[in-house]
């Protein structure tokens, strides 16, 4: 590999690979998928050598769905396999549109998904307040029959009940040290996806998988760490964060600070839960462990923001004295 190309994590969303409730099929996706992938392409040629990982929340939500609708004549899909079935089928889409632009363009590139399982916490403070909503809406029946097979479930005083599995902190990529071997050779890497698939290890270190949902922006950026990455970055729906998101006095913001920002966060009132402030966290895990810098915008803005012309750069805090003789 040419030690002089650095190397960037990129991570896509999920329900970028779905642009309405009119285009989600899998050609849909695959479709969006191409888009995206011209934009990392991009980034390829330009000289980054980059590795992918990639949201599954609506993909994982179809699975569950299909196992619902055929439990009477199929069995069911559980969690983790759901996580390895979207890995392996968002995986397919992107690498295969990698590789037909590589051809396209004349590039002697190669993309390769590999399987990820994220390692947990047992003791997880996460798992004994299991708060993260999958699966579709039940009725009072049906939700008492889940409890009876171990389910947690919250209840929508509108649309029912649903089910809710813990979102533990990821500890450790198992596949870390092939994930390395192939971004060493100069594989264009996707993996991570959906966070991994969670499992936890006994005392003897076998694994198992576990009924939860690993954010996957925050296993990107410890993916991103191991890795030594000189770059996050964080593809979402929007080309810039903004501050006091949401309101009249919004405003976008091109640069902050790991301090700025982790001011803002604690502050609660500029960043989405469960949207932009899962990423902010992301970014600064990133930033903490030793990144250099962390880049937030939308797929179609990756070149101009690399280029410093849009997006929100997160940088880490300025070197006391950095400078002076």
């Amino acid at each position: 590999m040419d030690r002089d190309r650095k190397t960037a994590v990129v991570a896509i969303g999920g329900n970028s690979l779905i642009k309405d409730t009119e285009h989600q099929t899998v050609r849909d996706q695959y479709i969006a998928a191409k888009e995206t992938c011209q934009h990392i392409v991009g980034m390829i040629r330009s000289g980054w050598n980059v590795v992918i990982s990639h949201g599954n929340g609506p993909q994982v939500g179809f699975i569950l769905r299909r196992s619902e609708l055929s439990a009477s004549e199929l069995h069911e899909v559980p969690l983790d396999v759901c996580g390895a079935d979207t890995q392996g089928a968002i995986g397919y889409a992107l690498q295969q549109n990698l590789c037909n632009e590589f051809r396209r363009l004349g590039m002697d590139r190669l993309a390769a998904t590999v399987i990820c399982q994220t390692e947990v916490d047992p003791d997880d403070p996460a798992f004994t307040h299991p708060s993260k909503p999958i699966g579709s809406f039940m009725d009072e029946e049906m939700a008492a029959r889940r409890r009876q097979q171990g389910w947690d479930l919250i209840e929508d005083a509108n649309r029912g009940w649903r089910r809710v599995v813990a979102s533990p902190k990821p500890v450790r990529i198992v596949e870390m040290a092939a994930i390395r071997t192939l971004v060493d050779a100069g594989v264009i890497v996707i993996t991570a996806g959906g966070g991994g698939i969670p499992v936890v290890a006994d005392q003897s270190g076998d694994l198992a998988g576990v009924a939860a949902v690993i954010d996957k922006d925050l296993a990107t950026a410890l993916l991103a760490n191991k890795l030594g990455a000189d770059l996050l970055l964080i593809s979402t729906a929007v080309e810039q964060v903004a501050l006091d998101f949401g309101r009249p006095d919004q405003r976008f913001v091109s640069q902050l600070t790991a301090s700025e920002a982790r001011a803002y966060l604690e502050a609660g009132t500029h960043f989405a839960p469960g949207s932009m402030a899962p990423k902010v966290q992301a970014v600064l895990n990133y930033l903490d462990g030793g990144g250099k810098e962390a880049i937030v915008t939308n797929p179609e803005n990756v070149e101009r923001a690399l280029a410093g012309e849009t997006g929100t750069r997160f940088v880490p805090d300025p070197v006391a004295g950095a400078g002076s003789k």
